[in-house]
């Protein structure tokens, strides 16, 4: 069998068997050399054969023996075989010993280099047993997991974060600084963040209780535990995270807030915004991951409806007015704002937004981070906005009437303004600058669009189930007779090992509502947000629940869903 490090071997027998044509061969070589990953890795992560038709096929050619991992009792692997270094350098995984042989799972049979690392590394003859590469990634992933949760601390490989930097050049002369500097608080911390991205986490919590420490990520909007670190580590990990973030450590009495940059390549990096909490029983540190390819989905992956997209995308090419997204904490209203302005962000355009916290960079646009210890307010930097030839602007909140009347005022000369404010529905936005006492003939020649929106879950496509339901239940559930005449199928999660309880990514749910002459004309009369709402509607607004029933309809999420993010 060839030993070369691109196994041409593999390369020669998948065009002899007319899987791969030779430029397409090449590019994934190529890629595999860049990212500095197996062939095979290459070749499934980029789906251009599967795991099983590899296995299968290399089975067939070089008769290894083929085992299906996912029936592997992974804890039965014996801990003295467990080489974290090798394991992670080859992405294989020693399974069992028998006699003088130790049996190594890899999803290439033709990497004899690893094969004789792992055998000079046991004193044991290796031999090679051939498994699925997305199972074996997976198995490796779960041993990797569970060695850095168990936090022996001992024993962890400190090479195995290789080539992952974290910005750090705040070191502080403290007593703590030694801790923070523990070396394996440090492997382990950027383990727990690589994880984090790796799952698709929002934001990682760590709290500290009286008996217990535990490590929670959010995921698709929901909570799950994911680490229980030794209690008496408390103070260590957020002394580091303290000092990767730049924030005072000796300081414990008072929240702060800071940032944490990590390099995941040499284009690749991820901002981590970090605040500290004191409590009960120590620090806690909430840190929400900022990653700027958000940014650049595109509005046609965010879920917008069609007729909902081409109101968001006229209003975008409008000169002048307001643009209002509105919804809670978490529901995605800064990508939507900032998918505007990648729309908007042209060399022709002069744009600048006032941000608290500046979440996401983006190259051309001018980003201000609001400092209100220094005087600088959503209210002072809009002013100096309008001294500054801007053509659009963006607030990052309207909280309060200074920062609203400014913000109206520009969208009345000549500018478009982009902004959030925090109501449960489109017309409420509206009843909330009344509120605040801006006069109703303001907000009737300002306003130009309002998007409500929230996120629901998209369900697993690999083991959602249909679901049965009566007609009458679905016509209390919001369908209408129509949509139930011409049929469609309900899902519901089930769970599998492609997702998180039924559930893999999110989907926006929105309501647009336009002004028009109408709503106008309720809003100069002081009507309430029920008025408004009942006006749109009557002209063709649908509401967040039409909106998600419509996701159910296409299959996209599950009526639980739905009936969660909408409150029903």
């Amino acid at each position: 069998m060839p030993t070369t490090g691109l196994h041409l071997g593999l390369s020669t027998l998948f065009i002899r068997k007319g899987l791969l044509d030779e430029s397409r061969l090449a590019e994934a070589i190529a890629q595999s050399r860049k990212h500095k990953q197996s062939l095979v890795t290459t070749l499934v992560t980029s789906k251009l054969l599967s795991a099983r038709t590899i296995a299968e096929l290399c089975y067939e050619e070089y008769g290894t023996p083929l085992l299906d991992l996912a029936e592997f009792d992974i804890a039965s692997i014996p801990e003295e075989f467990l080489n974290r270094k090798l394991i992670d350098k080859h992405r294989c995984l020693p399974l069992f010993k028998r006699g003088n042989r130790l049996y190594i799972a890899t999803s290439d049979p033709t990497n004899i280099a690893a094969l004789e690392e792992f055998q000079f590394s046991a004193g044991l003859h290796a031999e090679a047993i051939l498994v699925e590469e997305d199972k074996l990634a997976k198995s490796l992933d779960k041993v990797l997991e569970e060695d850095i949760s168990a936090l022996d601390l001992s024993g962890i490989d400190q090479e195995a974060l290789a080539g992952i930097e974290v910005t750090d050049n705040s070191r502080q002369q403290d007593e703590d600084t030694d801790a923070a500097d523990d070396a394996p608080i440090v492997i382990y911390l950027n383990k727990i963040l690589t994880d984090a991205i790796r799952k698709g986490a929002s934001d990682l919590h760590f709290e500290p209780y009286e008996k217990r420490y535990r490590i929670r990520f959010r995921i698709d909007g929901i909570l799950h535990e994911v680490s229980e670190p030794p209690i008496n580590l408390a103070a260590r990990i957020s002394a580091r995270l303290k000092v990767m973030s730049k924030l005072d450590i000796a300081e414990r009495r008072v929240p702060q807030d800071g940032r944490i940059k990590m390099k995941l390549s040499r284009n690749k990096s991820i901002d981590f915004r970090v605040s500290t909490l004191p409590t009960l029983w120590g620090e806690k540190i909430v840190m929400r991951i900022l990653d700027s390819s958000s940014a650049q989905l595109g509005i046609e992956k965010l879920g917008y409806e069609e007729d909902q997209k081409q109101a968001y995308l006229e209003m975008l090419s409008r000169p002048q007015g307001m643009i209002l997204v509105t919804g809670p904490t978490g529901s995605g209203k800064t990508v939507s704002l900032y998918t505007g302005l990648n729309i908007l962000n042209t060399e022709e355009r002069n744009i600048s937004t006032a941000e608290d916290p500046v979440e996401i960079n983006l190259e051309g646009v001018n980003q201000v981070h609001i400092n209100i210890k220094a005087g600088l307010t959503f209210a002072s930097a809009l002013r100096s906005f309008l001294r500054q030839d801007p053509d659009v602007v963006m607030v990052g909140e309207i909280r309060d009437l200074e920062t609203a009347e400014i913000a109206i005022k520009a969208a009345q000369t000549g500018h478009l303004v982009l902004s959030t404010l925090h109501t449960n529905s489109a017309a409420e936005t509206l009843t909330r600058l009344l509120n605040m006492g801006v006069p109703g003939y303001n907000i009737a020649s300002s306003v130009n669009l309002i998007i409500a929106q929230r996120l629901a879950r998209r369900l697993c496509v690999e083991c959602r189930q249909a679901e049965d339901i009566p007609e009458h239940e679905l016509l209390k559930l919001g369908f209408s007779q129509e949509q139930i005449a011409k049929g469609f199928t309900v899902y519901k999660p089930c769970g599998c090992e492609h997702c998180s309880g039924g559930y893999k990514g999110r989907v926006g749910i929105y309501e647009v509502m336009k002004m028009s002459d109408e709503i106008a004309r309720i809003i100069m009369e002081g009507g309430n947000s029920l008025q408004i709402a009942r006006m749109a509607k009557e002209q063709g607004m649908r509401d967040l629940r039409q909106s998600g029933l419509l996701k159910v309809l296409e299959g996209i999420t599950s009526i639980a869903e739905v009936n969660r993010v909408t409150s029903y």
